[in-house]
């Protein structure tokens, strides 16, 4: 039997109800509506860290951050020969990434493809970008190309490059540049497509930021309980992100609007690709993935970013195409993960995952997993925050402020009450919090964990303290400009950073506790 060629369309910063065909009416998603209709979706997918590094590595190695040993934004793990990419080239694949990889600390590093066609998020030495010096070789300027960041992080702007040197299209034209020379080739094939977007800033080409007017768009979730739901992760972050200064509803409709409007681009980009695979008549033999690294708050809880564990922020959209495998238009409730990357592609080239966390999800869609619970987790010590998801329930525990929070799944509107108190839902709540503690315990996590002969508890940790946030409106912002958009690089001028402004403490990681 011939093996499939695989395709993994990614996204970043994506949210789960992003996508028409599985229920957001006001996004215009046409390719991923297609999958949905011929493919199965895992509506329950949860990120292994909601942030970018410590996601994808675990999707990378299809083992969670407590053996990957990555929890933030870092540097990851070594390669130990045993990515996803080198163990289908050992199975006789080819394997290729375009764009986005954010491999760290050598964000050129090939991790086990044969292949990349580069395309990162900062880069201060362009020729070391293969995105970066297509703009060099246009006489474009390449300096911020995704956007304005810093203070502009949240703040909706039209991208200066249209058509194909937008960053969007830039990904597309490459992998279909990729699908026909790997075809010339003969062998089969791996090829992860890697899309920036919708990770802010947030920069669609005109006229596609009309698509969607903002007074459209629908208003974020935000329940008058919403303080009680919320943990120190999310105060932290939205100083971060410069977003904890008061409402603007016009703004968080922009914001909306121009989110919206990058998935609806990276959307006609992917269904180019299917086009593409259709008309050389091998779209029928290649298993196809489409996910995403974590989600977006999007004024949800009044909050931004990623980082904690609400749906909006841990849950991702996974949607998997391959005919007589995986049934169409089937959707599937099962908690899932991005280690189940991995072993789903492995099953289908015919190759063992072993030592892998996840499962593969062609077990998953035939109903034969007994796998009971998904983790995920963020931080590390006194800073984590922890995860653990089943068909009913989803656990949190903040160990910076000591917080538990308990969500049914059957909840209308969901994740808006805490059940921790509840006493119809304290089965639930003692199942999950005794199995993310043994978890946590077998991993040999004694930040988390307290252990004695008879019980496994919380580790208890100081209170983080947010005072210093509270007193100071300027601690904890993000800088996070390149090098060459700074003002001492303005020509003729000799302007330095504000004081103290390379030094801002980031609270997510290091701030005063």
């Amino acid at each position: 039997m011939k093996r499939p060629n695989i395709l993994l369309l990614f996204t970043d910063m994506q949210r789960a109800d992003t996508i028409r065909a599985l229920g957001n009416e006001v996004i215009q998603t046409p390719a991923l509506d297609r999958l949905v209709r011929e493919g199965t979706s895992f509506t329950r997918c949860y990120s292994p860290s909601p942030v970018c590094v410590p996601a994808r590595c675990s999707m990378h190695y299809g083992i969670y951050p407590q053996k990957t040993g990555v929890f933030d934004n870092e540097a990851m793990m070594p390669d130990n020969g045993r990515s996803l990419p080198a163990l289908l080239a050992t199975a006789g694949y080819r394997t290729v990434a375009v764009g986005k990889c954010h491999f760290t600390p050598d964000a050129q590093a090939k991790r086990g493809f044969d292949e990349r066609v580069t395309q990162e998020e900062i880069v201060n030495d362009y020729a070391r970008d293969d995105y970066r010096s297509h703009l060099v070789r246009r006489g474009l300027n390449p300096a911020e190309a995704h956007g304005e960041r810093g203070p502009m992080y949240y703040i909706p702007q039209p991208s200066r490059f249209q058509n194909g040197d937008h960053p969007t299209e830039w990904i597309a034209d490459r992998s279909i540049e990729k699908i026909r020379e790997l075809e010339a080739e003969g062998s089969p094939w791996f090829m992860m497509s890697s899309f920036i977007h919708p990770h802010p800033p947030l920069t669609p080409p005109t006229p596609w930021t009309k698509l969607y007017p903002p007074d459209t768009m629908p208003a974020p979730f935000n329940p008058e309980n919403r303080d009680e739901l919320l943990t120190y992760v999310n105060h932290a972050q939205n100083r971060f992100k410069w977003r904890d200064n008061g409402r603007d509803r016009n703004l968080e409709r922009m914001i909306q609007s121009y989110y919206y409007a990058t998935i609806s681009y990276v959307d006609y980009q992917i269904g180019r690709m299917l086009r593409e695979l259709e008309d050389r008549g091998i779209l029928d033999d290649t298993l196809i993935l489409f996910s995403s690294d974590h989600g977006e708050y999007l004024g949800d809880y009044g909050c931004y970013g990623k980082r904690s564990m609400h749906d909006a922020s841990a849950r991702v959209p996974f949607i998997v195409r391959q005919p007589g495998v995986f049934p169409a238009d089937k959707r599937i409730d099962e908690p899932t993960s991005l280690v189940d990357v991995l072993p789903t592609m492995l099953a289908a080239a015919g190759a063992e995952a072993d030592d892998c966390d996840g499962v593969a999800l062609q077990t998953v869609a035939a109903g034969r997993s007994d796998r009971q619970f998904v983790y995920s987790q963020f931080g590390k010590g006194r800073r984590a925050i922890y995860l653990i998801a089943s068909v009913e329930w989803k656990y949190i525990y903040s160990a910076g402020d000591g917080k538990e929070l308990l969500f049914a799944r059957s909840d209308v509107p969901a994740e808006g009450v805490n059940r921790i108190e509840d006493a119809s839902a304290e089965a639930a709540h003692r199942e999950l919090k005794a199995a993310l503690l043994q978890y946590l315990h077998s991993e040999g996590d004694d930040e988390a964990v307290e252990a004695d002969e008879t019980a496994l508890r919380w580790r208890d940790h100081p209170p983080l303290n947010m005072d210093y946030l509270r007193s100071d409106p300027d601690a904890g912002l993000l800088y996070q400009d390149e090098a060459a958009g700074l003002p001492e690089n303005i020509r003729g001028y000799a302007i330095p950073r504000q004081p103290g402004a390379a030094a801002k403490v980031n609270p997510l990681n290091s701030g005063p506790v």
